[in-house]
């Protein structure tokens, strides 16, 4: 079980996977990125399946944010071994990023979207570090914020079909201190899915600012894969 495949959310690009990236290559894996359009959940998953398309075996689907949602369906492919998590959407069926924080509980982080325009969203630039990226150092944060990839609003209005973690095994990273999806949230998610769970205290870019937690979980997904295929 070495081929890692990995997917990011709305508003950034592959580049935040380095630090994941450079972690599970040193440790022996295959990793590819995929670099989604973002402007439907449709194209995302195609792009997904593309680059699943050229793994010479099995592959671990990751997700981190609406990426979980786009693994949630791409997941189904017959090459996807097990999906893993990072503070990410696990919708169920005909459920979208959009229905999943329709109604958000009293007192939960709003996150700081701007109104649409041209079909597109981004996050406020102001309020950017703090929802998104608190535990990022704030020059790394500033550049995320400033290099936001415009988020196609149909992408989060995208339903899934047929949840891929019904059928397949799944791991889950919390972050307990995410001000873009509630804890709360995410451990409903990750229950309902059967994940095994993991909690670790990062904000919603946990991913990049704690790389080797979030692939010590990868690889645990890893080893546990490889024990049921022995």
């Amino acid at each position: 079980m070495k081929n890692i495949v990995l997917v990011h959310g709305g508003f950034v690009d592959g580049s935040g996977w380095e630090g994941v990236y450079r972690v599970l290559k040193q440790d022996g894996y295959d990793v590819s990125i995929v670099q989604n359009p973002t402007i439907s959940l449709d194209g995302d998953v195609a792009a997904t399946k593309r680059v699943l398309a050229g793994q010479d075996g099995p592959a671990i689907l990751v997700g981190h944010s609406y990426g979980g949602a786009v693994i949630t369906q791409a997941g189904n492919d017959s090459k996807v071994a097990g999906l893993v998590y990072i503070t990410a959407f696990a919708p169920d069926k005909r459920e979208s990023v959009a229905s999943l924080i329709k109604n958000p509980p009293p007192g939960a982080p709003v996150p700081p979207i701007l109104p649409p325009r041209d079909g597109y969203l981004l996050l406020d630039k102001a309020k950017f570090a703090a929802s998104f990226a608190g535990d990022v150092e704030p020059e790394k944060a500033a550049f995320m914020a400033d290099s936001q990839v415009p988020w196609g609003v149909e992408a989060p209005s995208g339903t899934i079909s047929e949840p891929a973690w019904k059928s397949k095994p799944s791991w889950y990273l919390i972050a307990t201190d995410d001000k873009m999806i509630p804890p709360d949230a995410q451990r409903f998610m990750s229950k309902r899915a059967g994940s095994t769970v993991v909690e670790a205290k990062g904000s919603h870019a946990i991913y990049a600012s704690q790389p080797r937690a979030v692939a010590a979980l990868i690889e645990q997904a890893a080893k546990s894969l490889k024990a049921a295929a022995a």
